[in-house]
């Protein structure tokens, strides 16, 4: 009967030999051992990975009593392993315990290679060719935590904490063993201790290891975590030892219990102490009296010190007190009479103003513009206006003054007291104040006019155009003119062309001007002049001054006519205005308007002219009947600009 061979970690049954053992009897051995085997195994590796057999307490099966066998025994050569004795100790236990607990301390013990775990597979081998486990064919294999060597042969251990193939949780720290690992919680160890391989913190003797540092003449004693120095020579009695080492004296008298008796007192000496007798000893305030025999008071008032520094001193038994003076209180723990400080004590009860305290009283003072009343406490306004504090007015206000300053002066921001002139022609306005010039004088200012035509008007301010024609002061000749204009004067004199002669007839009027009028006069049978339809020849004159503001056409001449506003009719002419000649820059025009019914043309002046300038306005006024001039009457206006807007 053939069978296949059972392979496990320990060994490998090759088919030939199990052939060899074809009944029954055979067959049921050769299994029994690789249960065996099998069952040893697991309690190995439930040692090494568990650090426990309480798993397999509980189990009655041959299994399992045969794999928690092999479980405690690993766990003895573990245990010898971790406290340093020899992994061949001799022990009354079984051949296979002992291969077991051998086997485990040398794989846990770091003098060993990977090849010294071989000897308990080796017993369970015997001579085969596999470290540890055979799978037939001549092929070799490893246990779990095991990798094969290149040989094919032997085995070597995984280091599962290098190659991060571990399961330990943060905090815990990876411990290789051979053919698995350990997880093993990280611990801190505090100054003075070290972290042994265990895991566990462990004192560092810093005496042992000459890593203190006692100074020379002193002893090192060792304690958990640190090291305590000690003086090598010791105090005789009567002394002690500082930190330093060196002997200081004992006060045996400041001791709790007195080394002398009752009655007696006690006087520190170097390195011991005396007990003398009391004597008689006198409180503050007492002296002995001359036997010797007790004590007496002492008169503080009658001593040469001066006890209470000038005032009354009044003698206590065993003390004095002082009778402090106006201003003064005695202070009792002092003993000296301290000054009062009014002031603080009654804020703003005893002066109006300011309190300053003094040694045993105290004064008012006032606050600027003030002075202090008779009463020494209230306070007076101070007239500052008697010191003619101001350079011109000083109203006098209460705690202070105000300056003030005339007309034509203003009140200086420099100081507040002297008065500066106001220069009236640079103030804004300073163009409008005078019609010309203006000039500044001290406190006030004055106006002037052009040096010829003009005169400073009654306001003191306006200048007005003197009329040279008037007052005779012209120089026009006898045969000439005089014609008043703005701020002069001009002679003209006016010939009236040939055919025409000088009336004082005025059917069509300036107005603001003086009037020449000369109207034709033909010859007899003179058919030119008949036919020539200008009726009249006129001059006047008008003087206008520079529009300072020019907004709006300015109206300057009115041609009136005696023709009424009904007119023209059917049979009656139309009246038309023109200006002909002497407009310059197109600065005047002309228009019609009806006035009291009556027509007017009226000459503006559309454009500003700056003077001095002049030209001759040559209007016609044309009777225009059926689209021809029946007549016309032709008005010179000389025009004169004056230079000023005045």
């Amino acid at each position: 009967m053939n069978f296949n061979c059972v392979s496990n970690g320990l060994f490998s049954i090759s088919s030939s030999f199990c052939v060899f053992f074809s009944n029954r009897i055979a067959q049921e051995q050769c299994c029994a051992a690789v249960l065996e085997d099998n069952s040893c195994t697991n309690g190995i590796n439930m040692a090494k990975d568990q650090g426990t057999c309480d798993a397999l307490l509980s189990g009655s099966t041959c299994e399992t009593k045969t794999a928690k066998v092999c479980c405690e025994c690993c766990l003895l050569g573990r245990a010898a392993e971790e406290q340093g004795l020899s992994c061949d100790f001799s022990l009354t236990v079984s051949y296979q315990c002992g291969l077991v607990s051998r086997a485990c301390c040398v794989d846990k013990s770091p003098e060993t290679d990977g090849n010294s775990t071989q000897g308990y597979h080796s017993f369970m081998i015997g001579a085969g060719n596999c470290a540890q486990r055979c799978v037939g064919n001549n092929t070799c294999a490893c246990f779990a935590g095991y990798k094969l060597k290149p040989d094919g042969k032997n085995c070597e251990d995984i280091n599962e904490c290098l190659l991060g193939s571990h399961h330990c949780r943060p905090g815990e720290r990876c411990i290789n063993t051979m053919g698995s690992y350990r997880c093993q919680r990280e611990v801190s160890c505090g100054t003075g201790y070290e972290l042994t391989d265990s895991n566990s913190c462990k004192d560092i003797d810093e005496c042992e290891t000459n890593t203190h540092n006692c100074p020379k003449d002193f002893e090192c004693q060792n304690t958990p975590g640190s090291f305590r120095c000690h003086p090598s020579a010791q105090c005789q009695a009567g002394y002690i030892q500082d930190a330093l080492g060196s002997c200081i004296d004992i006060n045996e008298c400041l001791s709790v219990a007195g080394p002398c008796p009752s009655g007696q007192l006690c006087i520190n000496t170097v390195g011991s102490y005396t007990c003398q007798r009391n004597s008689v000893s006198c409180g503050r305030g007492y002296h002995l009296n001359e036997e010797g025999t007790r004590c007496v008071d002492i008169d503080e008032c009658a001593g040469s010190d001066n006890a209470c520094a000038g005032h009354g001193c009044i003698n206590l038994v065993g003390s004095y007190r002082c009778e402090c003076r106006s201003g003064f209180t005695f202070n009792s723990i002092t003993r000296v009479c301290e000054d009062i400080n009014e002031c603080r004590h009654f804020p703003g009860r005893l002066c109006a103003h300011k309190c300053d305290n003094v040694l045993g009283s105290y004064k008012c003072s006032c606050t600027t513009g003030f002075k202090l009343a008779s009463d020494g406490r209230n306070c007076d306004d101070l007239n500052e206006c008697e010191s003619s504090p101001c350079s011109q007015e000083c109203a006098n206000v209460y705690g202070s003054y105000q300056c003030y300053c005339r007309r034509g002066y203003q009140l200086s921001d420099v100081d507040g007291i002297t008065c500066e002139d106001i220069d009236e022609c640079a103030l804004p306005t300073g163009g409008h104040i005078c019609s010309y010039r203006c000039h500044n004088t001290p406190g006030s200012f004055h106006c002037t006019c052009p040096a010829k035509g003009y005169t400073l008007a009654p306001n003191g301010r306006s200048c007005q155009d003197v009329d040279e024609c008037v007052t005779g002061t012209h120089t026009c000749s006898e045969t000439e003119s005089c014609f008043n204009i703005q701020g002069g004067f001009r002679c003209l004199n006016f010939d009236c062309p040939p055919n025409y002669r000088r009336s004082s007839e005025t059917r069509a009027r300036v107005d603001r001007s003086d009037t020449i009028r000369c109207i034709k006069s033909c010859q007899p049978n003179d058919i030119t002049c008949v036919l020539d339809p200008v009726h009249s020849v006129s001059h006047t004159v008008i003087s206008l001054p520079t529009f300072r503001e020019f907004n709006k056409p300015e109206e300057i001449v009115f041609l009136r006519s005696v023709t009424p506003s009904h007119y023209p009719h059917m049979d009656s002419p139309e009246l038309i205005y023109d200006i002909q000649e002497g407009n310059i820059h197109n600065s005047f025009d002309i228009i019609k308007r009806v006035e009291h019914g009556m027509i007017v043309g009226v000459v503006r002046q559309v454009k500003p002219l700056v003077g001095p300038a002049s030209t001759v306005l040559k209007l016609a006024m044309n009777y225009v009947m059926n689209g021809v001039v029946s007549h016309r009457n032709i008005i010179n206006v000389h025009v004169f600009v004056s230079e000023f807007w005045f």
